[in-house]
């Protein structure tokens, strides 16, 4: 915007300035001309008298001589001789034929001669006769002072720009500025700083910047709102299941010691420490026990397959797990993964009948890791609509929650999931966690 400022101005300026300048410079020019001619007829007129009472030769050359344009011969003078013949005085440059053609006229005239233009002036002398005063005019003499005020035109045209230029850097300065404060402040908030606020009372900013820097912080102040009221609600829900949740721990107490039983009591802890994690992170408490830079997803992987192999076996599945031999780091917390892959596996026992096999395998490259969860199952029908929060992948009983789940924690890394049908059969779901920045891996 500052360069724009900057270019508007000087093509409006130079416009603006061309406008005036040229038409000064051609009058300019016409003002000398006008000037040479001017003084070549007074300097003609100087000898009109001296024509008047005498043609003597010899003193109508001390006349020429009393004149500067006479001494620097510029001046000549045509007086009759005998007959119709005529005495020159002076350095004439005028030719026969110019001199009777204004003689026989009885007007003055302005002929062309060699270096210029000659002004022949008729002045009646004794008996009716005429003489001629010849001025010259040098070609010179027509552009004197012109060149000078070009240049003294050009510079002010210049200087007009340039003020110019300095006003629009200074406008622009203020509204950049204002503008490069108003986004960052919009970046700051966009990052998840909910008391990012742009300066409303900045007076180097328009008005027009400053009403917008009021409306937005008028809606950072109620997005605040808003996500502490989210906060407190998902607090809140998450609080009332701690009753029932109570109440399912202590039943699982009177399940005796079975596989099955302690099977249930450890997904009844877990579930007990998901909620109460909720809980923390929607408080804005405990942060730093649940922020996490990253983990193994290899590692994480072999967690969860290993809490559900126990369903598994009790459902007569088969299973495998692939590639979980060897780290996989993605940028990911654990549980924010164990989530996502809980979310994944919960639908292949929650969508396939019981005996239906399946199967997790870790994929690693330079830039990302890849999750993918595969079954024998019926698969998908319409794994774009699966992909949709609310919609869920298996019709009847499902919140439509658990694949969005899954595709927000890829997306967060820049990665992404995606749902394919093999020709087989069965669902293959596929979470990309990128563990290198596109840019980077782009170039």
């Amino acid at each position: 915007m500052r360069w724009a400022l900057v270019r508007v101005a000087v093509a409006v300026t130079t416009m603006v300035a061309l406008a005036f300048l040229v038409p000064l410079g051609l009058m300019v020019g016409e003002t000398a001309h006008d000037r040479a001619f001017t003084g070549a007829e007074r300097q003609a007129a100087e000898l009109g008298p001296a024509l008047a009472i005498t043609t003597d030769h010899t003193a109508l050359q001390r006349a020429l001589a009393s004149t500067k344009a006479g001494a620097d011969g510029l001046v000549a003078v045509h007086v009759p001789d005998t007959g119709d013949a005529l005495a020159t005085l002076g350095t004439p440059r005028a030719d026969a034929a110019q001199l009777a053609g204004v003689i026989a006229e009885g007007t003055s005239a302005t002929v062309t001669v060699s270096g210029g233009y000659a002004l022949l002036q008729p002045v009646a002398v004794d008996n009716a006769r005429i003489a001629v005063v010849e001025v010259f005019v040098p070609e010179s003499e027509l552009s004197a002072g012109v060149m000078t005020a070009w240049l003294v035109l050009t510079g002010v045209a210049a200087a007009l720009v340039l003020i110019s230029v300095l006003v629009a850097d200074r406008l622009g300065t203020r509204i950049v500025g204002a503008a490069r404060r108003l986004a960052t402040a919009a970046r700051e908030l966009g990052s998840g700083d909910l008391d990012a606020r742009a300066p409303d009372t900045d007076t180097d900013a328009p008005p027009e910047l400053r009403e917008a820097a009021a409306a937005f912080n008028a809606m950072a102040e109620r997005v605040r709102q808003l996500v502490a009221g989210e906060r407190e609600l998902a607090a809140d829900l998450s609080h009332r299941l701690r009753t029932p949740l109570t109440v399912l721990k202590l039943n699982t107490a009177a399940l005796g010691e079975s596989e099955s039983a302690e099977a249930t009591r450890h997904a009844v802890s877990q579930l007990e420490r998901e909620v109460d994690q909720i809980i923390r992170a929607a408080r804005g408490r405990g942060a730093d026990e649940t922020v996490v830079l990253g983990c193994d997803a290899a590692e994480v992987v072999r967690d969860r397959t290993d809490f559900w192999s126990a369903l598994a076996e009790d459902q007569g599945r088969r299973w495998r797990a692939d590639g979980t031999h060897r780290s996989a780091p993605v940028p990911v917390s654990r549980a924010d993964l164990a989530a996502a892959l809980d979310a994944v596996l919960g639908n292949v026992f929650r969508h396939t009948d019981e005996g239906v096999s399946f199967g997790v395998d870790v994929r690693t490259t330079d830039y990302a890791v890849t999750i993918r969860v595969y079954d024998a199952g019926p698969g998908i029908p319409d794994p774009a609509a699966a992909l949709r929060r609310g919609e869920g992948a298996g019709g009847t009983g499902s919140t439509g929650l658990g694949l969005d789940i899954a595709r927000r924690v890829a997306e967060s890394t820049g990665g992404e999931l995606t749902i394919r049908r093999p020709a087989r059969g069965g669902a293959d779901i596929r979470l990309r966690l990128r563990t290198v920045p596109a840019a980077l891996s782009a170039s």
